[in-house]
């Protein structure tokens, strides 16, 4: 078993890390059907309905995740003035699954207290609300290799954008 090292953000402010494993080199980015999949697999565990992919989010996750790798170092975009909403994962060693790069995301959820609304002290929780946010209807997401830094850089949109302050996500 091979553990990986993962740097996750939403919207281009937050940057926490995550200790995941996977079994051997990861396969080429699947299509969008293992996105939405583990998207609408965490959202349905709330009772949140599904995301539709949206092939002009993808366009513009796929554009800001080139010009990341080609432009910036392969470092996080700043997607604090999108009218999106966006999670990123920036991972090391090998390329990940998208499967792998949601429920990255989703372990978030241990720290996440519904009844107030809150994360728990030193803990975020900003990725795994955007994922689940029950007003969020479109999903696009892109991947960018980074041979130089050997890593993958993974960027998520939604639209309508979440963490939309004092409302709950479901």
């Amino acid at each position: 078993m091979k553990m990986l090292k993962l740097w996750f953000a939403f919207s281009g402010l937050l940057l926490l890390t995550c200790q995941c494993s996977a079994q051997g080199p990861a396969p080429a980015p699947a299509p969008a059907e293992e996105y939405l999949g583990a998207h609408n697999q965490a959202r349905g565990e709330v009772g949140v309905g599904p995301l539709r992919w949206s092939a002009a989010l993808e366009k513009s996750a796929s554009l800001t995740a080139r010009l990341q790798r080609d432009k910036q170092n392969c470092s996080f975009a700043d997607l604090s003035k999108s009218r999106y909403g966006g999670n990123q994962l920036w991972a090391g060693g090998v390329a990940v699954t998208p499967r792998l790069v949601v429920e990255a995301w989703v372990e978030e959820k241990k720290y996440y207290d519904y009844a107030d609304n809150s994360c728990a002290p030193d803990h975020r929780c900003g990725v795994y609300t955007q994922v689940v946010w029950r007003k969020s209807a479109e999903l696009g997401c892109a991947q960018a290799a980074c041979a130089k830094e050997k890593a993958t850089l993974t960027i998520c949109l939604y639209n309508p954008p979440g963490n939309i302050v004092g409302e709950k996500p479901y």
